[in-house]
């Protein structure tokens, strides 16, 4: 029994090798990216670009385990939610009310820790924000948001 379930898994795990989704391969900034309508210093750009750009554009540079199923799998999961939340490369096609709510979202998520999520920054610790990075970026969206000037209701 315990043979017949292992032979299971493994013809599970080679079939699943098979399924590839689309790969996030657009271009991360355009003509409707965020630097078209918000003022992006080029130190916010670089942080963000870093540590926020795999999920939240339309471009990741991907490891070399996203082509390994479940893993690859789960991946594109995390990119496609988060790109469903939060797309800086299709910033400029929110109105301005959600562009308001979206960057002070970014402000609150990354204050509070929540992102860049954990998990990536275990393994790319290369991404995981200091807390200057953090005032800067809460700063930076503290201003925009009053440029922005969207009426409160």
């Amino acid at each position: 029994m315990k043979k017949k379930i292992l032979i299971a898994l493994l013809i599970i795990l080679v079939g699943i090798q098979f399924i590839r989704p689309a790969p996030n391969n657009g271009e991360a900034s355009g003509n409707k990216d965020f630097t078209n309508y918000v003022q992006v210093p080029e130190h916010i750009k670089t942080t963000l670009q870093a540590s926020c750009f795999d999920c939240h554009s339309n471009h990741t540079n991907y490891p070399w385990y996203a082509s390994v199923n479940p893993i690859g799998l789960w991946l594109n999961h995390h990119i496609e939610e988060g790109k469903s939340e939060l797309n800086f490369s299709d910033f400029s096609t929110y109105d301005l009310k959600r562009m308001d709510h979206k960057l002070e979202e970014t402000a609150e998520e990354v204050q509070e820790g929540h992102m860049p999520l954990p998990s990536y920054t275990l393994i790319h610790t290369d991404t995981k924000l200091s807390q200057e990075q953090v005032k800067q970026i809460v700063e930076w969206v503290k201003t925009e948001r009053q440029r922005l000037n969207v009426p409160k209701q």
